[in-house]
């Protein structure tokens, strides 16, 4: 299968290419050896803010009185 780069650098993927991967809206893309990899890449970003949380031992309650905090005036929070 051939695909051609636009003069802005675009390419278009084959359409059995996409059928194949099926829903990707992302790439990750790499070169090796004179050779361009694709490789798709499914963004999760809820989970990725989850996993955070989880790894700061943060709760709702702790996002909760930060919002509270983040929210009053700067006269306020020096106290």
């Amino acid at each position: 299968m051939l695909a051609k780069m636009t003069a802005k650098n675009q390419l278009t993927l084959p359409k059995s290419v996409t059928n194949a991967l099926g829903e990707v809206e992302y790439f990750d893309v790499q070169t090796k050896d004179g050779q361009v990899i694709l490789t798709p890449v499914r963004i999760q970003r809820a989970d990725a803010v989850r996993a955070k949380l989880a790894e700061l031992s943060l709760n709702e309650q702790d996002i909760a009185d930060a919002v509270t905090w983040a929210r009053q005036s700067t006269a306020k929070r020096k106290k």
